[in-house]
């Protein structure tokens, strides 16, 4: 919708004040029920009291809906702060787990080489697959 601007006879107002209005054809495509109409029923003025009153619905419809979406996005980010401390935490126990398994894995590796070392005759066995392990490889071939 457009605005006009148009200002009053000398004789209604003197003070020459310039006035604000809308077309009211564009008024009553938007909704009908905000103009009158004159004796053959063509739009003829604009009822700026509802106007006024349907602005004021509207804005109040909006302002709720503005209310609603904050208090959601309050929500979430209340959401996200939980979420990134739960994630902080199960990293940390990641990391501690990961260090344990390292910490396992080391002592399981070191147990093996030692029982590998006393048992008598396991330095020729060593010594030896290796060998047989070259010698399957190269008859394969």
């Amino acid at each position: 919708m457009h605005l006009f601007t148009f200002r009053y006879k000398q004789e209604l107002n003197s003070e020459g004040i310039p006035q604000l209005s809308l077309f009211a054809e564009e008024v009553e495509k938007v909704n009908p029920d905000l103009v009158t109409g004159d004796a053959k029923g063509k739009a003829y003025t604009v009822r700026y009291d509802a106007v006024i009153a349907m602005l004021l619905n509207e804005f109040l419809k909006e302002h709720r809906a503005v209310e609603e979406l904050n208090r959601k996005i309050q929500e979430q980010d209340e959401t996200i702060t939980q979420l990134k401390k739960e994630m902080e935490t199960v990293v940390t126990c990641l990391k501690e787990q990961h260090s344990k398994i390292q910490k396992v894995g080391t002592q399981v590796e070191a147990s093996r080489l030692a029982q590998q070392a006393v048992v008598p005759g396991n330095y020729a066995r060593l010594i030896a697959a290796p060998r047989a392990k070259d010698a399957q490889s190269l008859a394969v071939k």
